[in-house]
């Protein structure tokens, strides 16, 4: 590292700790020249991720975009903002774990539904509607009632009531 007092290449580094969240290693430096003390960083970098959108387009991955689109599905409804930025992340971190510098844009929705599932059944209803384009009331009534399956045979869900 250049020492930005002096501009010496020759350092040493006094400490490295890992970051709480294990994505970045903190370094103590001190300048062999003229004994100035810094800290760098340092993380993995990754591959900016592309999107392949339908007609063949490509841009950057926008994490926004997704953010808005859990945003919009939870809107009004118990949710707090960490849970979405945490869903976020990890609907990133999928489609990081493939190692591949393209996605197409077609398997972002599920897993964006995927985490919806997960957090707020109304809000996934109202995602995979807009997602899926309903057009009569019966599709929604479909949805709601797969999503009812699903949870009755999960084993982890509790019995709420006595019979």
């Amino acid at each position: 590292m250049r020492c930005i007092q002096c501009g010496s290449l020759k350092d040493k580094v006094l400490d490295s700790r890992m970051s709480k969240d294990g994505t970045s290693t903190r370094r103590r430096r001190i300048c062999v020249a003229c004994s100035y003390r810094y800290t760098t960083y340092e993380q993995i970098e990754r591959t900016e991720l592309q999107v392949v959108k339908r007609d063949g387009t490509r841009e950057s991955i926008n994490r926004e975009k997704i953010y808005r689109g859990l945003v919009k599905a939870c809107e009004k409804r118990p949710v707090t903002v960490d849970r979405l930025d945490r869903a976020v992340d990890e609907i990133l971190l999928e489609l990081h774990k493939d190692n591949l510098s393209e996605v197409p844009s077609s398997s972002i929705g599920p897993k964006v539904m995927a985490k919806l599932r997960e957090i707020d059944p109304v809000a996934y209803v109202r995602y995979v509607s807009v997602y899926r384009q309903f057009e009569d009331v019966g599709e929604f009534i479909r949805e709601i009632q797969t999503l009812e399956k699903r949870s009755a045979r999960d084993p982890q869900q509790r019995k709420l009531f006595k019979e």
